[in-house]
C-alpha cells in the first residue's frame, strides 16, 4: 500500500514538473530579430519601434525607426511618419546610408504634404556620400518621378540617365527607350542648349544624340557621319551599343528627291482665290531656297481633280502637291484606295476617315489641330482645371473636341466646355459658366430675408486656373469684356487663352489695347517682324491673316518635299517651318506645334 502511494505520489511529481517545464519553455521562446535592412517595412510600425527602444547600438535604433517612418508611409499615416523622423533630428547617427535614407522618407511625407517642388528642395544627396546601389537606385528613380510630375523632362531624362548606370543591361534597355521618347517631341534648339554637361556624360550624351537626329535627319550623309564620330566620342553609352529603332529607320529611309513636282490646285472658277496665296507662297519657297535642279508645274483642279492628276502624271510628275479642297481629296482617296495612286504624294488638306500609305502625307491648317495643340501648352504652363468657352459652331465644336481629347490624354479628366451663342446669350453663357448667376440668386434671397439694405459683391468661381476661348475675331473683344466685368474682386485673375481664328485683323486698334495680358497661338511667322513679312505686307497689303497662313502653308509644303521620308520614319524630329515646328505622325499627318504671344498694352509681343 505503501508503495503504491509512493509510486502514485512520483508519477504525480513527474507529471507536474514536466507541466512547469512546458510553461517554462513557452515562456521563454524569444520572438524573431526584425531585419534592420532598410528599402522596404513588411512590418507594423509599432514592432519597429518596440525594436528601436530595445537597440543598445545608435545606428541599428535609427535603423528601426527609419523602418518605422516607412511603414507609417505604406499606411497613409504621413502625420506619424514626420513625428518620427523629427525627434530622430536630436541624436541622429551621421551615417551616410541613413542620413540619405531621412531624406527620401522626408521628400516621400513632403510630396504628400506640400507637393513635388517641396519634396524634390528636400531630395538632394550631396554627391560625395558613399551609398549601396540600391540606395542609388531609389533616389534617382524616386527624383525621375517627381521631376515628370512637375513637366520638367530635361531634368527627368538627366535622372534617368543616371539611375541607368546603376541598373543590369536588360532594365537600364527599357531605362533607354523612355529616355529617347522623352527626348523625341522636344525642340532642337532645347536639346542642344544641355548637350554639354561635362558631369553627367551619360546625359550628354543622351542630348547630343537627339541634336544630331533633330538636326540631320533630312539628310541621311550627314546623319550617318555625325552618328559615326558620336559613336566613336561614347562607346561605352548604351545608345553607342544599339541605337533607338525610329533612328535605324531615319538611317535607311530613302528621301525624295522628286526632279519635276506637280502642284494641283484651282487655278480658275470660283476656289482660285482661296487657292492663289497657297500659289504664290509655293513659287517663293521655289525662288529662295528650293533645288534649282527641280521643276515646280501647275495644273488648274476646276476641270476635274482626275483629269488635273493624269496630266500631271503624263508629264512626268514625280511628287504631287495638292490637291487643296475636300472634296478633290475624297476623289484621290478612293482612287488611291484602288491602287491606281502611285506617285508619293503631300494632300493639302486632310479628311476624317483615309488609309495610310507609306508614300501620302497630309497637310492642313487644321483648327482642330491647333486645339490639341493648345491643350498641350496649358498642361505644359501647369494649368488644372481650364474651362472653355467656345462659339456654338462647327468649328468651335471641332475645336472644343478635339481639345477636350487631348487634355483627356494628357490628365485623364475632361475640360469643362460651354458654348455660347451671339448676341444677349453670349454674357449669359459666362455668367453661368463662372458660376456668377448662382452667386446673384444667393444675394437677391438675402436681400428678400434681410432687407434691400444688404450690400454684397458677387462671387465668381476659384476653382478654375485658366479660361480657353474658341471664338471668331468679331467676337473675341466682347467676350473678353464679359469676363473681366464677371470676375469677382475677390477671385484671383486665372491666364486668358485664345487660338489664331480670333485674331483682330488691325492689331493696332483700340480693340487690341482691351486683350491685355491674353496670350494667344498662332504661326511663328505671323508672331514676328521681319523684311518678309513686310514684303508680304506690301506686295499683297489687302491680304487677311487667313490669306498669309496660306501663303506660308504653301511656302512649308514645297519646302517639307525633300524632308517628309526622314520625318516619317523618325517621328522625334521636327522641322522648324514658318507655320511651326512640324513633324509626321505614324499615319502621315503633318502636325503644328505653334508659337505663342501675349498681348502687353495693346502690343502682341512673342513668348
Amino acid at each position: 500500500m505503501i508503495k503504491t502511494m509512493n509510486s502514485a505520489k512520483i508519477i504525480g511529481a513527474v507529471i507536474f514538473a514536466t507541466v512547469l517545464f512546458g510553461c517554462a519553455s513557452q515562456t521563454q521562446v524569444k520572438q524573431p530579430v526584425l531585419s534592420a535592412a532598410l528599402g522596404s517595412a513588411t512590418h507594423k510600425p509599432a514592432a519597429y519601434l518596440a525594436e528601436a527602444s530595445k537597440a543598445k547600438l545608435p545606428e541599428k535604433r535609427d535603423r528601426y525607426r527609419l523602418l518605422a517612418a516607412h511603414a507609417y508611409i505604406n499606411d497613409g499615416n504621413y502625420t506619424a511618419a514626420e513625428k518620427v523622423l523629427k525627434m530622430m533630428l536630436k541624436d541622429r547617427v551621421q551615417e551616410h546610408t541613413l542620413l540619405a535614407e531621412h531624406i527620401y522618407l522626408s521628400a516621400r511625407i513632403a510630396e504628400q504634404i506640400a507637393g513635388n517642388e517641396t519634396a524634390l528642395a528636400l531630395l538632394d544627396y550631396p554627391p560625395h556620400w558613399q551609398l549601396p546601389q540600391s540606395q542609388r537606385i531609389t533616389y534617382h528613380r524616386y527624383k525621375a518621378r517627381l521631376y515628370k510630375q512637375a513637366k520638367l523632362p530635361i531634368d527627368q531624362v538627366r535622372q534617368l540617365s543616371l539611375l541607368s548606370t546603376f541598373l543590369p543591361s536588360f532594365e537600364a534597355a527599357k531605362v533607354s527607350d523612355a529616355i529617347w521618347k522623352i527626348l523625341q517631341p522636344l525642340q532642337e534648339e532645347t536639346v542642344k542648349g544641355f548637350a554639354k554637361d561635362a558631369l553627367n556624360p551619360t546625359f550628354a550624351g543622351w542630348l547630343q544624340l537627339a541634336y544630331i537626329a533633330k538636326h540631320y535627319a533630312v539628310d541621311p550623309n550627314q546623319l550617318v557621319l555625325h552618328l559615326g564620330q558620336w559613336q566613336r566620342n561614347n562607346p561605352y553609352h548604351t545608345a553607342a551599343v544599339k541605337l533607338p529603332s525610329d533612328l535605324e529607320k531615319a538611317l535607311n529611309a530613302k528621301p525624295f528627291r522628286p526632279k519635276n513636282i506637280a502642284v494641283l490646285l484651282p487655278l480658275s472658277g470660283p476656289r482660285a482665290a482661296v487657292a492663289e496665296p497657297i500659289r504664290l507662297g509655293i513659287l517663293s519657297s521655289y525662288q529662295s531656297q528650293f533645288d534649282s535642279k527641280a521643276s515646280v508645274n501647275f495644273y488648274d483642279t476646276q476641270l476635274g481633280i482626275e483629269q488635273a492628276y493624269q496630266q500631271a502624271v503624263s508629264a512626268g510628275a514625280e511628287f504631287v502637291i495638292g490637291p487643296l479642297l475636300p472634296e478633290e481629296v475624297e476623289k484621290l482617296q478612293n482612287l488611291n484606295d484602288k491602287g491606281k495612286l502611285m506617285l508619293p504624294q503631300l494632300f493639302l488638306n486632310q479628311t476624317d476617315n483615309f488609309t495610310p500609305k507609306a508614300h501620302q502625307f497630309y497637310f492642313s491648317l487644321s483648327p482642330a489641330q491647333e486645339a490639341s495643340d493648345a491643350a498641350r501648352k496649358l498642361f505644359q504652363d501647369g494649368i488644372n482645371l481650364p474651362l472653355l468657352l467656345v462659339s456654338n459652331d462647327p468649328v468651335g465644336k471641332r475645336m472644343a473636341e478635339s481639345f477636350n481629347q487631348a487634355w483627356f490624354g494628357l490628365t485623364q479628366n475632361n475640360a469643362e466646355i460651354h458654348y455660347y451663342n451671339p448676341g444677349d446669350q453670349m454674357k449669359l453663357t459666362v455668367q453661368e459658366a463662372l458660376g456668377v448667376k448662382d452667386s446673384q440668386a444667393r444675394i437677391a434671397r438675402m436681400k428678400e430675408l434681410l432687407g434691400s439694405k444688404v450690400e454684397a459683391d458677387f462671387r465668381s468661381r476659384r476653382d478654375i486656373d485658366a479660361i480657353y476661348m474658341v471664338s471668331p475675331a468679331q467676337d473675341l473683344s466682347l467676350l473678353k469684356a464679359f469676363l473681366d466685368v464677371n470676375f469677382s474682386v475677390f477671385a484671383k485673375p486665372v491666364a486668358l487663352y485664345t487660338t489664331s481664328r480670333s485674331r483682330l485683323e488691325n492689331d493696332s486698334g483700340q480693340a487690341v489695347q482691351e486683350l491685355n495680358k491674353l496670350m494667344i497661338s498662332d504661326i511663328p511667322w505671323l508672331m514676328n517682324d521681319s523684311s518678309e513679312t513686310r514684303m508680304v505686307n506690301t506686295l499683297w497689303s489687302q491680304w487677311s491673316y487667313s490669306q498669309k497662313r496660306l501663303y506660308i502653308m504653301g511656302f512649308d509644303a514645297l519646302d517639307l518635299v525633300n524632308r517628309l521620308a526622314q520625318m516619317r520614319a523618325f517621328p522625334g524630329f521636327q522641322f522648324n517651318g514658318r507655320s511651326g515646328a512640324l513633324s509626321v505622325k505614324p499615319n502621315g499627318v503633318i502636325e503644328r506645334q505653334l508659337s505663342w504671344g501675349r498681348y502687353q498694352q495693346g502690343v502682341l509681343t512673342p513668348q
